[in-house]
């Protein structure tokens, strides 16, 4: 089967006109967008960039970063997205770590591109934009000049080719990078399309970073697999978000769960801007129970999924009628994938029993780009091993208890932060919470939590614990709380417990 570019090409041939990327001023159709994509990838091949060569992309969520992931596809390039809120020596890492040949960016990113460029040389560097800038060519130039043909690689691309190389957080050590191939790509789409029906009259509202998988896969691709219309905010501000949800008539919208906190105390909130979107979905950290019923409330049902990086990215989502009823469950596997719960020995888990997921299917990665050491850790007999602690109920609905290296334990009991923080959650006063495990001398670990108040309001420890006394058990309860600003994420959204168990050391 031919690799995830010619969607364009066939797209381009069965509805041209059909509006494909919409990108502030700018409405490209997928005739136009099939041209411009053959003209950069013909570009990159002019530079020299050939199958299996490395590409580097620093820039904000744009129309560019869509060409540049599917020229990559033409061409049988491996794209390397990089997060533009590192520094420059962590991206230089990748960079190396890859074997980057290649580098577009983002003049508005032109200090920390320049930064990079001081320490690494590429055989390509193109700035996005009509100027040449830091001595990159000027990417409407290079397009300018290029055919609109289709490109010809050297070698046949397919779905075994690798096309991504999407670095992990590296919350423990250096950031590996899993390899996802253009198949990873065509069945997370595939499987999506399944689950929720996707069609070319869907509209997809994007604010996850494009540097994310989230950003690629959720739902940038399969909007593109189906012929439907994706349209990018530059990066996520709620009000704007909640402005081109009503205006742009948007259908499908995937956010983590800070991005539906951050909008719903949003003082101009409307639930009126949700009115057309017919797929309100979150994932990529714990979703809090009373979010979803906030949500409920304001009549907008939102579901829960759950996927990874190395899954390009999803794994399981949880229907749409039971969102409210099973809050908290991330539902079944998708239909091209299956998942297991395992003991440390590879033993499958009763009913309601915890262990870690285990998961395997055509969209989990290759494996991590030169980590022979790290793959043979992740795969057991093919089944990759998430580091995810779950169970699954008599329904067969999947629950993520939490990550394996946040559990702790407190006195011989296990303690799974994701639990507590959703107790901590159920007071109307937070806006923000988390829990990490401290050493203490008599229990081994006790919880420390870190709490965020709403603006306006007032929350003492003594009534936090006082309220988690009435639902959690005692060595559950933390035995002290920090109240902060707002919690340290990452760009992903997710909070950054490192941070936290840092401050609290």
């Amino acid at each position: 089967m031919q690799g995830i570019g010619h969607w364009l090409c066939k797209r381009s041939q069965l509805t041209p006109e059909k509006e494909a990327v919409v990108d502030r001023s700018r409405r490209v159709n997928y005739g136009e967008l099939n041209q411009r994509v053959n003209r950069l990838a013909n570009g990159l091949a002019a530079r020299g960039l050939i199958m299996g060569d490395r590409l580097g992309m620093l820039s904000y969520n744009c129309l560019e970063f869509v060409e540049v992931i599917m020229a990559a596809a033409k061409l049988g390039l491996m794209l390397v997205p990089l997060n533009w809120r590192l520094t420059a020596s962590e991206l230089a890492f990748q960079l190396n770590d890859s074997g980057a040949k290649g580098l577009v960016f983002d003049p508005d990113l032109q200090k920390l591109a320049n930064e990079i460029t001081a320490a690494i040389k590429f055989k390509s560097l193109i700035a996005l934009g009509s100027a040449e800038v830091l001595g990159g060519q000027a990417y409407e130039g290079l397009l300018a000049s290029q055919s609109e043909e289709e490109p010809e690689p050297a070698e046949p691309v397919g779905l075994d080719t690798p096309h991504i190389i999407m670095y992990t957080a590296g919350t423990t050590g250096k950031p590996k990078g899993a390899v996802l191939t253009q198949g990873c790509s065509f069945y997370n789409a595939l499987n999506l399309q399944l689950d929720m029906e996707f069609s070319s009259a869907d509209r997809d509202l994007l604010v996850l970073p494009m540097f994310h998988i989230g950003g690629i896969g959720l739902f940038t691709l399969p909007m593109l697999y189906v012929g439907a219309t994706v349209v990018i905010q530059r990066a996520f501000e709620p009000l704007e978000t909640l402005r081109l949800l009503e205006e742009e008539d948007i259908t499908l919208f995937f956010g983590v769960p800070a991005v539906f906190l951050f909008m719903i105390q949003h003082p101009q909130f409307r639930a009126k801007a949700f009115q057309n979107v017919r797929v309100v979905m979150s994932g990529g950290a714990p979703l809090p129970a009373s979010l979803v019923k906030q949500y409920h409330e304001a009549g907008i049902v939102m579901q829960q999924g759950f996927g990874m990086s190395e899954a390009a990215p999803s794994i399981a989502t949880l229907k749409k009628d039971r969102a409210l009823a099973k809050a908290g469950s991330i539902g079944q596997a998708l239909f091209h994938l299956d998942v297991r719960i395992a003991d440390g020995e590879g033993n499958e888990m009763p009913t309601d029993e915890v262990g870690e997921l285990l998961i395997n299917g055509p969209n989990v990665m290759q494996g991590y780009w030169n980590r022979p050491d790290a793959n043979q850790e992740a795969f057991v007999d093919g089944w990759f091993r998430t580091g995810d602690l779950a169970r699954k109920d008599a329904d067969g609905d999947l629950y993520i208890v939490d990550r394996k290296k946040d559990m702790f334990i407190s006195g011989g009991e296990n303690v799974y932060p994701a639990e507590v923080e959703d107790a901590i959650y159920g007071l109307p006063q937070v806006a923000e919470a988390a829990l990490i495990g401290v050493p203490d001398a008599k229990w081994g670990e006790v919880g420390k939590a870190f709490v965020a108040v709403k603006d306006g309001q007032d929350l003492s420890e003594a009534e936090l614990l006082g309220h988690l006394k009435t639902c959690l058990a005692k060595y559950k309860i933390p035995k002290s709380v920090a109240f902060v600003d707002a919690l340290p994420r990452n760009a992903a959204g997710k909070v950054l417990k490192k941070v936290l168990r840092e401050q609290a050391s």
